[in-house]
């Protein structure tokens, strides 16, 4: 048992951990749930991890801080809207099907992260919400957008990309950057400025 703790780490217990709370739900996981996949004495894991709780905010936070850190990174590079919100949509997907585990506890679970921590996350997520608006914002300044509703296309444009979480199948045919741009043209198609054409023009 002792050589086996060896090679156990804390990456391993929270992907193991991920997965457990991703099928039974977090609520119904427990630390000797956890041991028994790794094959150890529930003991032992906390040689690495306190308790259920740090693990889950171990993977909202690091979750929250990678998609933070993505959008980040779109609007400190010079493109318009449209290029940032398709970058935007891009880098999310990526970030969702990389780890399908994570993203469904980040997704899912976090409303079961202790009150100490629960503030700071919903920052985090107001945060990530508030760089998606800037992109809307910014579309309508530069005329590339309808004026429209910036809350509800931000959050309609959310529920798109994290509803991939549900369905994405690694072997299947779509792979993320099919499934982001499928994505990104469909919700441009409905947030581009429409041409208007006089029907009483007469060359």
């Amino acid at each position: 048992m002792g050589d086996h703790l060896k090679n156990i780490n804390k990456d391993q217990i929270v992907a193991v951990a991920a997965g457990l709370f991703r099928q039974k739900g977090y609520a119904s996981s427990s630390m000797r749930d956890i041991a028994s996949v790794l094959h150890i004495e529930a003991a032992s894991l906390y040689h690495h991890i306190k308790n259920k709780d740090e693990i889950l905010e171990i993977i909202c936070f690091s979750m929250a801080k990678r998609f933070l850190d993505s959008i980040a990174e779109v609007n400190d590079i010079y493109f318009n809207a449209e290029e940032k919100l398709r970058k935007a949509i891009l880098f999310h997907v990526e970030i969702i099907t990389e780890d399908i585990d994570k993203s469904a506890v980040f997704l899912r679970e976090w409303r079961s992260l202790p009150d100490a921590f629960l503030k700071d996350f919903l920052q985090l997520r107001n945060r990530y919400e508030s760089e998606f608006t800037s992109i809307i914002e910014n579309g309508i300044e530069e005329d590339l957008f309808e004026t429209t509703d910036k809350k509800f296309a931000v959050l309609s444009i959310l529920s798109s990309v994290n509803w991939i979480n549900e369905w994405y199948d690694a072997a299947g045919k779509m792979k993320p950057d099919e499934i982001a741009q499928r994505i990104s043209d469909f919700v441009l198609g409905g947030l581009r400025k429409k041409l208007v054409t006089d029907i009483n023009y007469k060359p």
